[in-house]
């Protein structure tokens, strides 16, 4: 069976007032629209075009919510943990209000993700940059005491363990002053090595002014994507997305742990409990022509990219989406006639169906579970 299905936007704070406008072919909206949530996510389920919710569909049992994300401004520093992590956690918090903003664990789920650029500019930051890399970062800005002691606790020990005392010292509330002294620095600052990590840095620091998660970005790799390329955020990973129009797609979980560039609960103590403070790049992973299968290391979900010329046959497996994202496109199952996708739609299709087919010209993503890991 196949089901149209459809939401509204949310108008979180950081989202774009243009974004999700062009690639629908409309009038740029009045307030902000960040997120359309394309699942059965009891916090926001689909609407199926027929009536009622897509959780009516599969009673709340889908393992993926995916989504259209545009970022105006910055998304809070965040850290998603493990399944045990998540366990844990929720057992311990069972006691607290779910609506308490001092909860971190709000189910006991995992919450790995992958987010694939739309825009033709996705920024974002993913992971910690090797220390000495930062070091050559903070030489570019002016030689004052707060950089100073930056720069000595990022060369105390391990750079594992420098991070990770590093960060806890910035959000603590006892770096104030050398925050502010930091970040007075980077409208001079020149490198050209960092020149788009710092042009990000400047914008974040006006838009989140005092906040000590400017200077814990400043830690973080800064990645740019260009349409079709992907990074996927496993668990533990700091990482916050900066601009841009992109697809996402997450294992079902609302557990976050943030590290900054919000006025949201902040909990130390929990965040660096979880957060792998090993500095390497994240990879992105390319666009490979007309079909993308992105590396996604989880059983949660998987998916694909697609540029449909003509047609396309898709064998699948379990409960899937078809989301269009460009041009005219319909999908058909193995009983169903061609059902009309719009861009910013999406058809869902029960786990009956083997084989979806894409008929039509434009791009498209297809979800579904993955496979066994």
């Amino acid at each position: 069976m196949l089901l149209s299905i459809a939401n509204h936007p949310r108008d979180y704070a950081w989202g774009s007032t243009t974004l999700l406008a062009a690639l629908e072919g409309r009038a740029p909206s009045a307030s902000p629209e960040a997120e359309v949530w394309f699942g059965d996510h009891p916090g926001d389920p689909a609407d199926v075009s027929t009536g009622g919710t897509l959780d009516a569909v599969t009673g709340g049992s889908l393992p993926y919510l995916l989504k259209l994300l545009a970022a105006a401004d910055p998304l809070s520093i965040q850290v998603h943990p493990t399944r045990e992590q998540a366990r844990e956690g929720f057992a311990r918090e069972t006691g607290m209000d779910a609506g308490d903003p001092a909860r971190n664990y709000r189910d006991a789920n995992h919450k790995p993700e992958l987010i694939v650029a739309l825009s033709e500019r996705f920024e974002a930051l993913a992971g910690l940059r090797p220390v000495a890399e930062t070091q050559r970062l903070l030489a570019s800005l002016p030689g004052a005491d707060g950089v100073r002691e930056l720069s000595e606790r990022l060369g105390a020990g391990d750079e594992a363990t420098a991070l990770r005392t590093t960060i806890g010292w910035l959000l603590s509330g006892d770096a104030a002053d050398e925050v502010a002294e930091i970040v007075a620095g980077l409208p001079t600052a020149e490198s050209e090595e960092f020149a788009d990590a710092l042009n990000a840095l400047r914008g974040i620091a006006e838009r989140c002014p005092g906040d000590p998660g400017v200077v814990v970005a400043m830690l973080m790799n800064f990645v740019v994507l260009a349409p079709g390329e992907a990074i996927f955020l496993r668990a533990g990973l700091l990482h916050a997305y900066v601009s841009g129009l992109g697809v996402e797609i997450m294992a079902a979980s609302d557990n976050v742990l943030r590290g900054g560039l919000t006025p949201k609960h902040i909990d130390v103590d929990e965040l660096l409990a979880i957060v792998d403070t090993s500095p390497a790049a994240v990879p992105v992973q390319p666009s490979t022509g007309e079909v993308t299968a992105y590396d996604v290391p989880v059983d949660d979900f998987a998916l694909r990219r697609v540029l449909v010329d003509g047609e396309y046959r898709a064998e699948v497996s379990g409960p899937s989406m078809v989301l269009a994202t460009r041009g005219e496109l319909t999908v058909s199952g193995a009983s169903d006639a061609d059902v009309p996708v719009a861009v910013g739609r999406a058809v869902f299709a029960t786990s009956d169906e083997p084989e979806l087919v894409l008929r039509g010209t434009g791009e498209a993503f297809i979800a579904q579970p993955g496979a066994a890991v």
